[in-house]
């Protein structure tokens, strides 16, 4: 197996779990956060559901440079547009990996911001990342149900709401 099949391996899979997370972010808690310093329900949502697209712009680029990028998060109004948008950045991770070049993952990419580099790493090491960061995040947005006294389905096994516990 390559890495590319084994990355899309891990996107396929991590994806069911993070469909069903994504399904039950209620559109009248978009803008609830558990914190002060904790992104809105909708903004970490629409990460969550993006992230698939890292996938794609380090197949096809050398770096991100927040200084010359400026984030503009989709105008998501809704779960249905959430799980839609969501669904668009899937397929575009998954083609990419399936077109992706295996001999270019060794090439470096590097995350900064201007002259502040954040990570410099194999293209392989930093798709490996952004997978992670759906996990990571998709955990995240679990524990934002959990606080809303949501039921969240289960990621690795049951979830305690599934277990009746």
């Amino acid at each position: 197996m390559t890495f590319l099949e084994f990355f899309l391996e891990q996107l396929e899979t991590e994806a069911i779990t993070t469909r069903k997370m994504l399904s039950l972010v209620p559109t009248d808690k978009f803008d609830w956060k558990p914190h002060e310093k904790s992104m809105a329900m909708k903004t970490l949502a629409v990460h969550v559901a993006e992230l698939p697209t890292w996938i794609t712009m380090v197949l096809n680029t050398d770096e991100l440079d927040f200084a010359k990028n400026e984030y503009k998060q989709p105008p998501i109004q809704n779960t249905e547009e959430l799980m839609a948008y969501f669904e668009k950045c899937l397929i575009d991770g998954r083609e990419s990996l399936k077109k992706g070049n295996e001999a270019t993952l060794d090439k470096p990419w590097t995350l900064r911001n201007g002259e502040q580099i954040y990570d410099a790493s194999p293209k392989r090491n930093v798709i490996r990342m952004s997978i992670s960061q759906i996990i990571h995040h998709r955990a995240q947005l679990g524990v934002y149900l959990r606080l809303l006294n949501i039921p969240i389905p289960g990621s690795y096994g049951p979830s305690a709401d599934e277990m009746n516990f």
